[in-house]
C-alpha cells in the first residue's frame, strides 16, 4: 500500500498511520496490539488521542478511518490486566481517561472499520467515532458488569443514544454482544460489509465525504453531534448561525457558482 508521509509521526509504540494511494485527504489510523487483540490500554489511549489531535492539525487530512490490527479484533476492550488494580482515587487522580474527551472533541469526520470483537472500550471507542462500518463478523458490546464494573468511556450515554433505553440497558446490565446485522438494524452501524472488505467499504465512504467542502463537512459534523446533546431550539439555532457562516467561504461562492454554470465545482477549503 503506498502512503504519502503525514507531517506527523507516522508510527507509535502502538498506532501506525498511514494515508493510502488513491484516497486523497484521508488517513488510516490502526490500532497495532493485536497480541492483545487490540486491548486499550492508557499508554495506547494516550498515543491515540495524540495521534488524531495531529491529524486533526493537519490541512491535508479531511477524513480519519480507524481500525485494528489483525482480523480478530477492532478492540477487544480496556487492559484488564492495568485496570485490575486501580482505586477510585488513583483513577480520578491520573486523568487517564481525559484521551476519550480528546479523542471524541477531533473535528474531522471519523469512520470506525470494525472487525471482530469490539467490546467494552472497543464498542465505547467505535462509538466515539461518528460513523461505524462493521463487518460481517464484528460482535458489538458492553460487558463490563460481567468484571462487577460498569461501562466507563461513554457506553451507558452513546448506545443510549444510538439505539435507545430499552436496548441499551438489556445490553449493559446483560453484558450479551449484538452481532453486525442486529447492530445494523438497531441504528448502532452505517453498514455492514463481508469483512474482507470492511476497509475497502470504509474507504469508499470516507473518499466520497473527502471530495466534499471541507469547512462545510466540519460544520456539518459539529451540528450532527450536538444534536444529541442540545435541546431542538439549541441545536436549530448552532445550525442556522453555522449556515450563516458558511456563506463567508469561498467553497460556498464556488459550489453555487458551480450549480448554476453546470460544471463540477472545485473546492479550496477557504
Amino acid at each position: 500500500m503506498g502512503v504519502r508521509v503525514p507531517d506527523i509521526e507516522p508510527t507509535t509504540r502502538f498506532i501506525r498511520v498511514e494515508h493510502p494511494d488513491g484516497h486523497d485527504g484521508v488517513a488510516l489510523v490502526t490500532i497495532d496490539r493485536p497480541e492483545a487483540r487490540n486491548a486499550l490500554s492508557f499508554a495506547l489511549l494516550a498515543e491515540l488521542a495524540e495521534t488524531l489531535d495531529s491529524l486533526d492539525r493537519d490541512p491535508e487530512t479531511r477524513v480519519i478511518v480507524l481500525t485494528g490490527a489483525g482480523d480478530k479484533a477492532f478492540a477487544a476492550g480496556a487492559d484488564i490486566h492495568e485496570l485490575a488494580h486501580q482505586t477510585p482515587a488513583r483513577l480520578a487522580a491520573d486523568s487517564h481517561f481525559s484521551a476519550w474527551d480528546r479523542i471524541a472533541a477531533v473535528g474531522l469526520p471519523t469512520i470506525a472499520a470494525v472487525r471482530g470483537f469490539a467490546l467494552g472500550g472497543g464498542c465505547e471507542l467505535a462509538m466515539s467515532c461518528d460513523m461505524i462500518v462493521a463487518a460481517d463478523d464484528a460482535r458489538f458490546g458492553q460487558p463490563e458488569i460481567r468484571l462487577g464494573v460498569m461501562p466507563g468511556a461513554g457506553g451507558t450515554q452513546r448506545l443510549t443514544r444510538a439505539i435507545g433505553k430499552a436496548r441499551a440497558m438489556e445490553l449493559i446490565l446483560t453484558g450479551r454482544t449484538m452481532d453486525a446485522p442486529e447492530a445494523m438494524a438497531a441504528g448502532l452501524v452505517t453498514t455492514v460489509a463481508p469483512a474482507a472488505e470492511t476497509l475497502r467499504t470504509a474507504f469508499d465512504l470516507a473518499d466520497r465525504i473527502a471530495a466534499m467542502p471541507p469547512l462545510a463537512v466540519r460544520a456539518a459534523v459539529r451540528a450532527v453531534r450536538a444534536a444529541t446533546d442540545l435541546s431542538l431550539a439549541a441545536g436549530l439555532a448552532l445550525e442556522r448561525q453555522a449556515f450563516f457562516d458558511l456563506f463567508g467561504t469561498n467553497d460556498q461562492r464556488e459550489g453555487m457558482t458551480a450549480f448554476m454554470e453546470k460544471r463540477p465545482p472545485v473546492w479550496t477549503g477557504g
